[in-house]
């Protein structure tokens, strides 16, 4: 059969009041879920398998549809989540509309949450709950045979009017017998971002789960048990991008410092190897040691990106970080120890929150320094502890994303927290706290002087002038 995987156009993004200057997820990163899929497919089936990123590849609905014609595809994939919902409904349609007999199967974080809402959504035909790599090639090797798909653990369709969900599938315990990603099924020179030092970047899992209980955050599809790749497995990955002439990654890993001995053992196979990459990591601030951050920078990593999210105690305990303000400004004075550049998240609208803790948050911003901010309003996002307790305490006045999910229009506005403040209140102290940071004179002559190519100079000006537009 021929098989295509679709990473739709993002024109219908739901976003609300969250103007972003870190662009590190938005278009410039590989679809990593359907390159793990293809990876899959292409290792364990005969089938073909060909992909389109519509959005590295900047396509509009109209050449898309074009695209997908010229491969006249029996079976289309796509990852779904919520955000991102209106754009794979009208890519869906497309594919109906060129023929009816294209079979959709849809996976991600959204139809792990909301399966009934989903598979009830017109044209959608087949839906893969949780990791797709095994559940996706069993579908199609039955697509034909309900009765074999009622076996499968990980679906769910509709048999004569009636919905069949066979269950969540186990977590793939271990990883390390997936194949690496197929990137060479996409135009993998294309990805980049923002914070990459080098024309050509990528991102890499090296785990999958995350084992911590922060409130506002929920990764559904993949589970609470971390589950981790060797660190040859990862360095064999690494060295195959290097072969394409992949220098620069960014670890995608909720984070990856969990297992510390783990995060030295791929440090020290990096140097062996003498891999001559860049590479960030995404990491909790207690998960930090000077031993791991030494390794680190003796393997060359060049970024690390904290979550520390708020600047009181008071608004810490209530997101469940389980974190202090006194570890997050120790590690922050021990990474800046072996110059590795920081990138600190951190939000506002949080539950309880004030105009006070807003501003102390700001100060703590200021105060910490590191080389990037990414600040965004509070979105309680479906399936989160955050949401559930605005429910409950009808802070939340209805279930918005279960209503979404059910009949998705373009006009939604996801549920801010709005104890306080409103949403345009809100928006008005995000660009208050980003200009506050970035167009402070020390921060802008320190980043002039960090420059290292023109290339860089010309995706940091363009930040900068998105800090200057924003309204």
């Amino acid at each position: 059969m021929k098989i295509l995987l679709i990473n739709p156009p993002r024109e219908n993004e739901i976003i609300g009041n969250n103007p972003s200057i870190i662009e590190e997820e938005r278009g410039h990163n590989p679809p990593l879920g359907l390159l793990y899929v293809a990876g899959y497919l292409k290792k364990n089936s005969n089938h073909s398998i060909t992909i389109i990123d519509a959005q590295v590849e900047e396509l509009s609905y109209s050449s898309l549809s074009s695209w997908i014609s010229s491969i006249e595809p029996d079976v289309v994939g796509m990852t779904a989540m919520t955000l991102t919902l209106i754009d794979v409904i009208k890519t869906i349609n497309i594919v109906k509309e060129l023929d009816k007999n294209t079979k959709i199967v849809l996976g991600g974080p959204h139809v792990h949450l909301f399966p009934n809402e989903t598979i009830k959504l017109k044209n959608v035909d087949y839906l893969v709950l949780g990791e797709g790599e095994e559940a996706f090639k069993e579908l199609l090797d039955y697509i034909e045979d309900i009765s074999q798909l009622r076996k499968i653990q990980g679906l769910v369709f509709r048999d004569n009017g009636n919905i069949i969900n066979t269950g969540i599938r186990p977590p793939i315990k271990n990883l390390d017998k997936l194949p690496f990603p197929a990137r060479h099924l996409t135009p993998y020179k294309k990805y980049n971002s923002l914070l990459s030092k080098r024309e050509v970047s990528t991102t890499i899992f090296t785990s999958r789960g995350c084992p911590y209980k922060c409130s506002f955050c929920d990764r559904p599809h993949l589970g609470k048990q971390f589950r981790a790749r060797s660190f040859t497995s990862v360095v064999d990955e690494l060295e195959e991008c290097t072969r394409m002439g992949i220098y620069d990654f960014l670890f995608y890993d909720d984070t990856f410092t969990v297992n510390k001995q783990r995060v030295i053992d791929i440090c020290n196979e990096i140097i062996k190897r003498k891999l001559d990459i860049c590479w960030d990591i995404r990491a909790r601030v207690d998960t930090i040691n000077e031993q791991i951050l030494n390794s680190l920078k003796m393997a060359g990593c060049q970024g690390i990106h904290y979550g520390v999210e708020a600047g009181s105690e008071k608004i810490l305990k209530v997101l469940n970080k389980g974190i202090t303000i006194k570890k997050v400004r120790d590690v922050f004075k021990l990474t800046r120890k072996y110059k590795i550049p920081i990138l600190a998240y951190f939000m506002i609208g949080n539950p309880t929150e004030t105009l006070k803790d807003i501003y102390t948050t700001f100060s703590v911003m200021k105060m910490l320094n590191p080389d990037y901010v990414h600040l965004t309003i509070l979105t309680p996002f479906p399936g989160t502890k955050i949401y559930y307790d605005g429910l409950k305490k009808e802070t939340i006045k209805k279930d918005y994303w279960k209503e979404f999910a059910a009949n998705p229009t373009s006009e939604f506005m996801p549920p801010h927290w709005d104890e306080v403040f409103t949403k345009n209140e809100l928006k008005d102290l995000l660009i208050k706290g980003y200009r506050s940071f970035y167009l402070r004179p020390s921060y802008i002559f320190k980043r002039i002087c960090s420059l290292n190519s023109f290339g860089e100079f010309k995706k940091k000006a363009v930040a900068g002038i998105k800090v200057f537009a924003m309204k």
